[in-house]
């Protein structure tokens, strides 16, 4: 394997697992202030439309290097 190949894999299972952790927090967070379910929704749209925006710029940064 060379160091490349371990860096791709590396950066994938980071980002993962912080994308992970994330989202428990942001359970975590709705858990313990008792938010309800309507609160809950909130929280994770608040919270994951941020997550889910970095995860759309990392996808179109690669698309477009491809290109």
């Amino acid at each position: 394997m060379s160091v490349e190949e371990f860096e791709s894999i590396a950066l994938v299972a980071g980002v993962g697992g912080l994308i992970a952790f994330m989202v428990f927090i942001m359970w975590d967070l709705a858990k313990k202030s008792n938010a309800g379910k309507f609160g809950s929704f909130i929280l994770f749209t608040a919270l994951g439309l941020g997550l889910l925006g970095f995860v759309i710029k990392t996808v179109l940064v690669e698309m477009i290097e491809k290109t």
